[in-house]
């Protein structure tokens, strides 16, 4: 998928999320997942991602981004997606793929689309609304990119 295709689905998915704010009076009786009982459908959607350092602050992150979640084409029970962010001032971009099993949540960052460049681990939390965890340079990749810790927190999708 070109970038410029890619920018536009999701600014889509922003102005979804902007457009879909549940009405105020509405209840809803979905049941709430534990982090053992959830499955890849469970993180489709946009989340708000939060990053910052070892011993450093979520207040204050080293990075913020969005991360889009759809069902992956080839594998039953993951997911595929975008991931962008800024760090420094700069953009940065990647493909995603992973899923939830026995309550950890798994994914595989790719900057150039083929190479691991990072792992993230978590755990969902909050009836899936929030997931936690840490984010680590893939084994191969150039030393000094720092461990990072994590939040995403959903935007639109399943809940």
């Amino acid at each position: 998928m070109s970038m410029h295709r890619s920018r536009r689905r999701l600014l889509a998915w922003a102005l979804v999320l902007a457009c879909s704010a549940p009405d105020a009076g509405a209840q809803t009786a979905t049941p709430c997942p534990g982090p053992e009982d959830m499955e890849a459908v469970h993180l489709y959607g946009l989340w708000q991602i939060r990053l910052w350092p070892e011993g450093g602050s979520e207040v204050s992150p080293h990075s913020r981004g969005v991360l889009l979640l759809e069902k992956h084409p080839d594998y039953a029970g993951s997911v595929r997606g975008e991931l962008r962010r800024t760090v420094d001032g700069q953009d940065l971009s990647a493909r995603v793929s992973g899923d939830v099993h026995e309550g950890e949540f798994q994914l595989d960052e790719s900057a150039d689309g083929v190479t691991m460049s990072a792992v993230w681990t978590g755990v969902p939390e909050d009836c899936g609304r929030s997931i936690r965890g840490s984010r680590r340079p893939a084994e191969g990749q150039p030393p000094g990119e720092p461990v990072l810790q994590f939040r995403l927190l959903r935007q639109t999708g399943w809940q």
